[in-house]
């Protein structure tokens, strides 16, 4: 098991600090690089708590935690992010992997898919809205008034087609989509990875 828990840590904070590195870095108007690697932190959680069970898994989920706090210490002293975006990265990744954990810790004794799928769509709503309202939205202005975040919330059509919304409406839609089309990606190596494991022992 802890062995497991290493891997698991190691997993983890290999793609936290990737995803912290990778989002500065445009794929297109809407994403940044760091939203495809990042979703695979969700892999990472249910492998761990479908092997080893939700407590090892919230441990590995602290790791990625503090991982994330590092990247976000490092990131402000190049002056390469904000208290806002630092804080809502923060909130949204332990607030969204814990409620995976939960999630999943329910479904296990389903169908092999449904609970990393379901706790995964969970997980990346609860990421999706808590990262981008905090760290964009003009209600939480209040966190750091001399954040100006009002290019976020100029008026844009949603992704550039649909409905005027806030620029950041856009961004989160773009990243929410991207994670739902990475949950169901996932299932393909979470499927192979329990596969591998059963062999493993047998």
């Amino acid at each position: 098991m802890q062995r497991g828990m290493i891997l698991g840590a190691a997993a983890m904070t290999l793609i936290v600090v990737a995803s912290n590195i990778l989002v500065q870095h445009l794929f297109n108007d809407w994403l940044t690089w760091g939203a495809f690697t990042y979703p695979f932190a969700f892999l990472v959680t249910d492998l761990t708590n479908k092997t080893l069970g939700a407590a090892t898994a919230r441990r590995v989920v602290l790791a990625g935690f503090v991982a994330g706090v590092a990247c976000s210490f490092v990131a402000a002293g190049f002056d390469a992010t904000t208290f806002r975006i630092a804080l809502g990265s923060g909130l949204a990744f332990l607030s969204a992997q814990l409620l995976d954990v939960s999630v999943f810790d329910r479904l296990r004794a389903g169908s092999w898919w449904r609970a990393p799928l379901v706790s995964s769509l969970f997980g990346s709503a609860v990421d999706t809205l808590i990262f981008f309202s905090v760290a964009f939205s003009s209600a939480f202005a209040f966190l750091d008034p001399a954040d100006d975040v009002s290019w976020a919330n100029a008026a844009t059509p949603l992704l550039g087609a649909g409905p005027e919304a806030p620029l950041w409406a856009s961004l989160a839609a773009a990243d929410f989509g991207v994670k739902l089309a990475l949950a169901l990606v996932a299932l393909v190596p979470f499927r192979l990875a329990l596969g591998l494991l059963r062999a493993a022992r047998a």
